[in-house]
């Protein structure tokens, strides 16, 4: 039986696609205040702003392409079973070949209605107000917002649990709850954490390793290491 990879990635996984993280240093989202494109409330005050933010968000992402971490990642399925659950809302995992991906904030390529967030529809072109789902209510993007619940937490949490080995890739785990999705792997589980500017503790997590890489450098390093582990 092979074992079980559960992969934790966030913004960094997708910036060396060129895939800008939306929030800068003083916490704007292109030059927007979070909650304005980002929040239940800033839909409902200026839906116009929030449609086109996230037009532009569609177009850059049909522009990039996955990277070598992207990559790396697809080839550890042919050895090992893989999970990935990602804060991103980017395609690029599933773009790069991997099987199995849990979209923890949503998707940019999909789309839901108002009325029934269980009707979800795969949009690729621009939301604007006046399309609607077939109930005839306005769709919205596929996002978890700011004060939204994460309905596929539980699931993520549930995967965690099942990893023999966890890899932290882009992520500055600082942001809740996917951040606390790393308390939920069992005691002594071997941990990787790739990134640049790691802000994790060693002495916090038993088992953990810390390669200070960007996700293209590090990922297919640690995967060809691994890979080697077991064949």
């Amino acid at each position: 039986m092979k074992q079980k990879i559960v992969v934790l990635t966030g913004a960094g996984m997708s910036a060396e696609s060129g895939l800008k993280t939306f929030r800068d240093a003083n916490g704007l989202w292109e030059g927007h205040d979070v909650m304005e494109v980002a929040s239940p409330e800033g839909f409902a005050l200026n839906p116009t702003l929030v449609f086109e933010f996230y037009n532009q968000r569609r177009k850059q992402l049909l522009q990039v392409d996955p990277n070598k971490g992207h990559k790396a990642l697809v080839l550890m399925e042919k050895y090992f079973d893989v999970s990935i659950v990602t804060q991103n809302v980017d395609n690029l995992h599933e773009r790069a070949g991997s099987s199995h991906v849990v979209h923890l904030h949503g998707e940019l390529l999909k789309v839901r209605s108002t009325y029934d967030e269980n009707l979800i529809l795969d949009w690729e072109t621009d939301l604007n107000q006046g399309d609607l789902c077939e109930n005839g209510y306005q769709l919205r993007p596929h996002i978890v917002w700011f004060g939204e619940q994460v309905p596929l937490l539980n699931k993520a949490v549930e995967i965690t649990q099942t990893a023999d080995i966890l890899i932290i890739v882009g992520t500055s785990m600082q942001v809740y709850p996917a951040a606390g999705l790393i308390g939920y792997a069992a005691p002594k589980t071997p941990i990787y954490f790739v990134d640049p500017n790691p802000n994790i503790n060693r002495s916090d997590y038993e088992g953990l390793t810390l390669i200070p890489k960007t996700a293209a450098e590090g990922l297919p390093t640690l995967v060809a290491d691994l890979i080697d582990s077991v064949s």
